[in-house]
């Protein structure tokens, strides 16, 4: 059986001000590697918008430059591979710099959501739960993170592939089984070295959000990881 490799943790220079490769760039880099397609992961957060000025943007204003990175992936793509829309949610509340990778969400959901930033995991993880989003927390063994309690996650992040980090994938493995937590795996894309060292090989190709969601639920995929 044919097995259909994506991308779940990629950053776009479009967007986040952490990244710097193009949206553009990347998405020819995952063909060339031979990827079936990505989702776009970038920054939501108070950081998101304070590097370049615009915290004091209306809500609509932050939502589109957020959008940016994937909407140019979208494009790039053309339709070659699909490209999907997630992020990476930290929130502006003190749980610390605990980051949460969404998968499901929508454009709407973003727009309708002025509240996003000021919430927490638990009132977070209910939003998720009426919408059919599933959250991940990102890399919760890097330092300085803290580890959500499981009651609010659908699942952890448990192989991070940049190497400029010490994410503690093993230990982020053990928690995952401790409380029977679904798992993934992401090359937290940030630069060109970043590419291909993590990923999912699912059973199909997945075009949409609500695909990938149910795929996810399955959980009949394999993760890429050394």
């Amino acid at each position: 059986m044919k097995k259909y490799l994506y991308e779940m943790h990629l950053h776009t220079k479009d967007t986040s001000n952490c990244a710097n490769v193009k949206a553009s760039v990347a998405v020819e880099e995952y063909i060339k590697a031979g990827y079936d397609g990505i989702v776009v992961t970038d920054h939501l957060s108070p950081s998101t918008y304070m590097k370049y000025g615009r915290e004091l943007l209306p809500w609509k204003k932050k939502v589109d430059f957020f959008l940016r990175g994937y909407k140019a992936a979208k494009k790039a793509a053309n339709g070659r591979i699909p490209v999907l829309l997630g992020m990476e949610l930290r929130y502006r509340t003190s749980e610390g710099d605990n980051d949460y990778l969404v998968y499901g969400i929508t454009e709407d959901f973003l727009y309708n959501t002025p509240e996003l930033l000021n919430l927490n995991s638990k009132k977070f993880y209910e939003l998720t739960q009426k919408n059919g989003f599933l959250v991940f927390q990102a890399h919760p063994f890097r330092v300085g993170m803290k580890v959500t309690n499981p009651k609010f996650l659908d699942g952890i992040e448990i192989f991070n592939g940049n190497p400029r980090h010490n994410s503690s994938n093993d230990i982020a493995e053990m928690w995952a089984k401790k409380y029977d937590l679904m798992v993934t795996s992401g090359s937290d894309y940030h630069e060109i070295e970043d590419l291909g060292t993590g990923g999912i090989y699912f059973n199909k190709d997945i075009k949409d959000n609500k695909t990938l969601v149910e795929e996810l639920l399955k959980k009949e995929y394999e993760l890429k990881k050394p």
